[in-house]
């Protein structure tokens, strides 16, 4: 199960949404918080949402760890990848897409999380822990390769809260047939088990392709749009 969420991480307006995947996950949940894309940030800043990932949790009343994979040398950590792969609920916080996908690429700590994947855990992302998972997101200093565990998509979190500017650029990936996703406040994307997407928050996500775009507020998206 992958989710993709616009904004908001950690917020208590995001517990019903966090609720719902940890209800789906059907099993006894162990969450892990990476705050790896903030790992060019102060430590002041890495605690701030390391303490935030587990007090969120912590209400839901789940087990959960932060673990302090910031960097390529605590990504290629043994322990640290073991710790990941006993877990069954992963969430990448925000910061920096570029410096994530550079930090967990080919590294223990992502081969972790496709395991827990494939599994049939959860792996929900946030800002910049949602763009790495399409095939292309917008780093520096212009668009780069994600993962691609939504093949064919760039996704573009805070989309009712970006200017208008800052989309233009991706009309050029839309003319190229690359679909693009865009993810509002407070609102997540989620790729169910059997590959079915569903809308969870308030807000909505837009869904372009060169055929135009749709808004899919909460609820299952049809079947044919990803």
């Amino acid at each position: 199960m992958l989710a993709m969420v616009g904004s908001g991480e950690y917020l208590p307006e995001m517990e019903s949404v966090d609720r719902t995947l940890l209800a789906r996950l059907g099993t006894n949940p162990q969450v892990v918080c990476l705050p790896t894309a903030a790992g060019t940030e102060s430590a002041e800043r890495i605690a701030y949402w390391t303490k935030l990932g587990e007090a969120h949790f912590q209400r839901l009343g789940v087990p959960v760890t932060s673990l302090p994979v910031i960097d390529r040398a605590s990504a290629d950590n043994p322990r640290l990848a073991a710790r990941i792969r006993d877990a069954n609920f992963v969430y990448l916080s925000g910061g920096r897409p570029d410096y994530l996908f550079t930090t967990l690429q080919g590294s223990l700590a992502w081969a972790a999380i496709e395991e827990v994947v494939a599994r049939g855990g959860v792996l929900a992302g946030c800002s910049a822990g949602a763009m790495i998972q399409g095939e292309k997101f917008f780093g520096f200093p212009g668009w780069r390769r994600g993962f691609g565990l939504i093949p064919g998509v760039t996704i573009l979190p805070h989309y009712d809260e970006i200017p208008e500017a800052f989309v233009n650029p991706a009309r050029m990936l839309v003319a190229r047939k690359m679909t693009v996703i865009g993810i509002e406040s407070l609102t997540a994307l989620v790729r169910g088990p059997d590959g079915r997407y569903d809308v969870l928050g308030p807000g909505g996500v837009i869904i372009w392709r060169r055929s135009g775009k749709t808004r899919y507020t909460a609820g299952p998206l049809p079947p044919d749009v990803l």
